[in-house]
Protein backbone atom coordinates (compact mmCIF):
# COMPACT_ATOMS: atom_id res chain seq x y z
CA UNK A 1 0.00 0.00 0.00
CA UNK A 2 1.46 3.48 -0.72
CA UNK A 3 1.97 6.05 1.97
CA UNK A 4 -0.55 8.15 0.58
CA UNK A 5 -3.19 5.58 0.58
CA UNK A 6 -2.20 4.84 3.79
CA UNK A 7 -2.37 8.33 5.22
CA UNK A 8 -5.69 8.64 3.44
CA UNK A 9 -7.34 5.00 5.03
CA UNK A 10 -5.82 5.61 8.37
CA UNK A 11 -8.19 8.14 9.99
CA UNK A 12 -11.12 5.88 8.05
CA UNK A 13 -9.99 2.60 9.89
CA UNK A 14 -9.74 4.79 13.58
CA UNK A 15 -12.69 5.89 13.20
CA UNK A 16 -14.50 2.72 11.83
CA UNK A 17 -12.50 0.85 14.76
CA UNK A 18 -14.06 3.47 17.03
CA UNK A 19 -17.86 3.06 15.93
CA UNK A 20 -17.30 -0.76 16.41
CA UNK A 21 -15.80 -0.93 19.93
CA UNK A 22 -18.51 1.64 21.41
CA UNK A 23 -21.15 -1.28 22.11
CA UNK A 24 -19.30 -4.45 22.52
CA UNK A 25 -21.92 -6.55 24.69
CA UNK A 26 -24.86 -8.49 22.91
CA UNK A 27 -26.67 -11.12 22.47
CA UNK A 28 -26.96 -13.44 19.86
CA UNK A 29 -29.46 -12.09 17.74
CA UNK A 30 -27.02 -8.57 17.50
CA UNK A 31 -24.08 -11.58 16.89
CA UNK A 32 -25.72 -12.87 13.67
CA UNK A 33 -26.66 -9.10 12.75
CA UNK A 34 -23.06 -8.14 12.61
CA UNK A 35 -22.23 -11.75 11.17
CA UNK A 36 -24.77 -11.06 8.25
CA UNK A 37 -23.32 -7.28 7.68
CA UNK A 38 -19.28 -8.39 7.88
CA UNK A 39 -20.24 -11.20 5.49
CA UNK A 40 -22.05 -9.14 2.97
CA UNK A 41 -18.95 -6.74 3.38
CA UNK A 42 -16.59 -9.19 3.14
CA UNK A 43 -18.67 -10.76 -0.32
CA UNK A 44 -18.42 -7.12 -1.83
CA UNK A 45 -14.71 -7.08 -1.50
CA UNK A 46 -14.47 -9.61 -3.21
CA UNK A 47 -16.30 -9.07 -6.23
CA UNK A 48 -13.58 -5.77 -6.18
CA UNK A 49 -11.07 -8.58 -5.93
CA UNK A 50 -9.69 -7.04 -2.74
CA UNK A 51 -10.42 -9.18 0.26
CA UNK A 52 -8.01 -9.54 3.21
CA UNK A 53 -7.05 -12.26 4.83
CA UNK A 54 -7.37 -10.89 8.23
CA UNK A 55 -10.82 -10.22 7.58
CA UNK A 56 -11.63 -14.23 6.79
CA UNK A 57 -9.73 -15.06 10.03
CA UNK A 58 -11.99 -12.40 12.07
CA UNK A 59 -14.69 -14.07 10.65
CA UNK A 60 -13.65 -17.18 12.03
CA UNK A 61 -12.77 -15.85 15.21
CA UNK A 62 -15.76 -14.27 15.27
CA UNK A 63 -17.91 -18.03 14.28
CA UNK A 64 -15.58 -19.81 16.90
CA UNK A 65 -16.86 -17.00 19.79
CA UNK A 66 -20.00 -17.98 19.14
CA UNK A 67 -20.14 -21.37 19.25
CA UNK A 68 -19.10 -21.27 22.54
CA UNK A 69 -21.87 -18.87 23.30
CA UNK A 70 -19.77 -15.47 23.91
CA UNK A 71 -22.07 -13.86 22.01
CA UNK A 72 -20.44 -10.89 23.41
CA UNK A 73 -16.91 -10.84 21.81
CA UNK A 74 -18.42 -12.84 18.90
CA UNK A 75 -20.11 -9.56 18.01
CA UNK A 76 -17.34 -7.90 18.92
CA UNK A 77 -15.14 -9.40 16.57
CA UNK A 78 -17.71 -9.90 13.51
CA UNK A 79 -17.69 -6.09 13.78
CA UNK A 80 -14.61 -5.87 13.19
CA UNK A 81 -14.43 -8.08 10.46
CA UNK A 82 -17.46 -5.57 9.02
CA UNK A 83 -14.84 -2.31 9.32
CA UNK A 84 -12.08 -4.53 7.55
CA UNK A 85 -13.89 -5.31 5.20
CA UNK A 86 -15.20 -1.83 4.44
CA UNK A 87 -11.34 -0.43 4.46
CA UNK A 88 -10.44 -3.21 1.64
CA UNK A 89 -13.38 -1.66 -0.41
CA UNK A 90 -12.09 1.43 0.41
CA UNK A 91 -8.65 0.61 -0.48
CA UNK A 92 -9.93 -1.21 -4.04
CA UNK A 93 -12.05 1.62 -5.23
CA UNK A 94 -9.35 4.36 -3.96
CA UNK A 95 -6.67 2.64 -5.75
CA UNK A 96 -8.44 2.13 -8.89
CA UNK A 97 -8.42 6.21 -8.81
CA UNK A 98 -5.11 6.63 -7.64
CA UNK A 99 -3.15 4.79 -10.70
CA UNK A 100 -4.56 7.77 -12.53
CA UNK A 101 -2.82 10.25 -10.47
CA UNK A 102 0.46 8.49 -10.77
CA UNK A 103 0.25 8.67 -14.68
CA UNK A 104 2.95 10.37 -16.29
CA UNK A 105 1.27 12.88 -18.75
Amino acid sequence: MRYGTLKTALPLLLLIAGATSARAEGSEADYRAAYAAAEAANKQAGALRNQWTTTAATLAAAKKSADAGEFDKATASAREAEALAKASIFQATSEKQRWKDMEIR
